[in-house]
């Protein structure tokens, strides 16, 4: 499956000072391509848009995360005190600490927070980095089974190969390669096809199972699955029943409560171009809402005033 990539243009005082190439794969309802760029069936790395899939795959572990932390399990947050308050709960409720965590050191990456936590004495820690949520739940998932905890992030450990095994089955693809994520987990390779089947998966999924709990409680909490005024969670609460989770790199996926979805990627990893594309991507299938005008381009700043655009050729 492979069609011409979109380019996105970014114009400053009239000039089109560099492009980006995007690929995008938008399915309606039936789960037929609606919209198709670039070479979606080739192998990608996701990045931290499979986080749902490790979710899921820890749920099925018997992972009995509820709500909030559930979401927070899901996402790559900001920092914002709730996130590190919420992480430190899950790490509690297993009997662990802080110590546990194998993911990096880091400081917030919403300004505020990261300020104060500067201002108040505070020093890089590995629970303001944005995956302690999963990294604490995975640890959780490891007390719950007597898993090793020093070694959860092994590939050959007994949670990564759960969560590969679930990866490979909502995907309906092998995994084809295994790397490693900026936060020290597994990454597992496949195409835009295939994680966007996933996420039809995880919303189609009848209610009260293990997929639709994961789903629910991502997009009943957007700000826990990314941050307070992120693109992502303004998306969701812009259109009711859509999931949106964002990776590394410029990847995006997404899944309307009709199985209406898709998945973007940035060829060059540039982040400015991978929430107008999106935008794109959902209008596409019919999914409008007040509020996407101002996400679908971006405003370029000069001296402080706008003076360009981010936008789709």
């Amino acid at each position: 499956m492979s069609a011409e990539s979109l380019v996105v243009e970014v114009v400053r005082s009239g000039f089109v000072e560099s492009t980006h190439r995007a690929r995008m794969l938008a399915v309606g309802a039936d789960g037929s391509p609606v919209r198709v760029h670039g070479a979606v069936d080739a192998l990608v790395s996701p990045r931290s848009s499979m986080k749902p899939l490790q979710a899921l795959g820890m749920v099925r572990a018997g992972l009995a995360l509820e709500g909030e932390l559930l979401a927070l399990s899901c996402a790559s947050h900001a920092g914002e005190p709730f996130h590190v308050e919420g992480a430190r709960k899950i790490l509690s409720g297993a009997g662990l600490d802080e110590d546990a965590l194998r993911c990096p050191e880091d400081l917030p990456e919403d300004v505020v927070s990261r300020d104060e936590v500067l201002r108040s004495g505070g020093e890089r820690a590995r629970i303001y980095m944005n995956c302690s949520g999963k990294h604490a739940a995975m640890l959780a998932t490891c007390v719950l089974n007597d898993w090793p905890l020093e070694t959860y992030l092994d590939p050959a450990h007994p949670l990564q190969r759960a969560i590969r095994h679930t990866v490979e089955e909502l995907t309906g693809e092998r995994v084809a390669a295994t790397g490693v994520d900026g936060c020290g987990a597994p990454l597992f390779f496949v195409s835009m096809v295939g994680v966007t089947r996933a996420f039809r998966s995880l919303v189609q999924a009848e209610p009260g199972t293990p997929e639709r709990r994961v789903a629910d409680a991502f997009r009943a909490h957007p700000e826990w699955t990314s941050g307070t005024d992120r693109p992502e969670a303004r998306l969701m609460r812009a259109i009711p029943g859509l999931m949106v989770k964002a990776g590394a790199e410029a990847f995006d996926a997404f899944a309307s409560a009709d199985g209406r979805a898709g998945t973007v990627k940035i060829e060059d990893g540039g982040q400015r171009a991978r929430v107008p594309v999106t935008v794109a991507a959902l209008r596409a299938l019919g999914l409008e809402a007040a509020g996407l005008d101002a996400l679908a381009t971006g405003v370029l700043l000069g001296g402080g005033r706008p003076v360009g655009e981010i936008r789709l050729r």
